[in-house]
């Protein structure tokens, strides 16, 4: 390939594919959006750790770009997020119509209000809005869920909606949904949705993780498997409901510490329910 085309290549990748986001896509129409050296093309949004009896709601905010405990860091090629704090790095860049693949695992470190329960973690796509909209902590998006035992699960922020074949799943007080393909679709989703299988490996191994979605197909993957099949991303706007098909991805620190590495991400050559994998 000569350099006249692979820079019109990389033009129209550009153009067509992100926004504002430096990147170099290589041969194989993979581009990495990390580059294992620093945080160039990502911004961390820290809120101070929560008290022990809220959960979620942070008492105050470092704020964008400020991070004194080193709460999101480069350690040998890896993106680390310790979870001390709360809060997200994020890309600076926007997105649609793509396929993410991203490898993923657990550190040992835990942090209050979580050292007793699950570690949990997420990969925010579609991000958009405020950087604290959900909580104080993140932007308006879609969540893949990373949470042992659940990986590949959705979270609706900030009330995204998405359709899915589903099934009631609740526990007291708290409804939430179960992916299941032959089950009616059930619309405008703001909930949890919990995954179909469980492929995940254990606590400290890493797993490959991805997401397709052109916003009217949004795909979970792990490790291979596919877990999690939704339709119509969807935000409310003014009052009325909009497609949601373009934002940042947006990794959660929230309590337990984890590693990622090998993110990278291909435009789609046409809709996502098509895509190999």
């Amino acid at each position: 390939m000569t350099c006249l085309s692979r820079l019109a290549r990389l033009g129209v990748l550009s153009a067509v594919f992100a926004l504002n986001a430096p990147l170099h896509a290589a041969d194989n129409g993979w581009t990495p959006l990390f580059n294992g050296k620093d945080l160039s093309g990502w911004s961390t949004w820290i809120t101070m750790q929560p008290p022990v009896d809220n959960m979620k709601v942070p008492t105050s905010v470092r704020g964008l770009n400020t991070d004194p405990l080193k709460v999101v860091t480069v350690v040998d090629g890896m993106l680390r997020v310790s979870g001390e704090e709360w809060g997200a790095v994020s890309t600076t860049g926007e997105y649609e119509n793509f396929h993410l693949k991203f490898d993923f695992k657990w550190g040992e470190k835990k942090w209050a209000p979580r050292l007793s329960i699950a570690r949990d973690s997420g990969m925010l796509y579609y991000a958009t809005g405020p950087a604290g909209a959900q909580d104080g902590n993140w932007m308006r998006s879609h969540e893949f869920q990373l949470q042992e035992g659940f990986c590949g699960d959705y979270y609706s922020l900030d009330h995204v909606m998405v359709d899915a074949h589903a099934g009631d799943a609740n526990q007291g007080n708290w409804k939430f949904h179960r992916y299941d393909a032959s089950m009616p679709l059930v619309t405008d989703l703001q909930t949890r949705i919990l995954r179909q299988g469980n492929y995940e490996k254990p606590s400290g191994e890493w797993n490959t993780m991805e997401i397709i979605a052109d916003g009217k197909t949004l795909i979970h993957i792990v490790n291979g498997h596919e877990v999690l099949r939704m339709e119509n991303s969807r935000q409310v706007v003014d009052g009325k409901a909009v497609p949601l098909t373009r934002g940042k991805f947006s990794i959660q620190s929230e309590g337990s510490e984890a590693f990622f590495r090998n993110i990278e991400i291909k435009p789609l050559s046409g809709p996502a329910s098509a895509e190999k994998f």
